[in-house]
């Protein structure tokens, strides 16, 4: 097994494309495999979802429709509404797998690898690969 791991600040974005990443690490194994994606975060989750033509910001809009930052939550410490942060990666998964056919990620025509975080409270992320082959 192969591994790889890097930082990434989300800052105020909600939606952060890591797909080049991604698939720069799918390219050094240069195999057939399944590259697996982590996110070792309790605030944040991991999706494929179409960017850049509206989905990414549809996806925001109904985060914050679904997880209102508002005193609701019993989770109560951070920044305003901090408890919907901790419900969002039983939501949407911090992890994810994608096949790799001779180093190239096989993801469908419109489909990217993004980091989905709501959280304020913390902008610096660390993103796992593990590729098996």
């Amino acid at each position: 097994m192969r591994r790889h791991e890097f930082e990434l600040t989300t800052g105020a974005r909600r939606v952060t494309d890591i797909t080049a990443a991604v698939a720069d690490f799918a390219r050094e194994c240069a195999a057939d495999g399944l590259l697996h994606v982590f996110l070792p975060h309790a605030t944040a989750g991991l999706a494929l979802l179409e960017t850049g033509a509206g989905s990414d910001d549809d996806l925001a809009a109904h985060l914050d429709d679904l997880l209102p930052r508002d005193e609701r939550w019993h989770h109560d410490h951070g920044s305003d509404g901090h408890g919907a942060d901790h419900v969002l990666p039983a939501l949407i998964s911090p992890s994810l797998v994608v096949p790799v056919d001779d180093g190239r990620l096989a993801l469908g025509t419109w489909q990217s690898v993004v980091v989905v975080d709501t959280n304020v409270d913390n902008e610096v992320r660390r993103v796992r690969l593990s590729f098996v082959g």
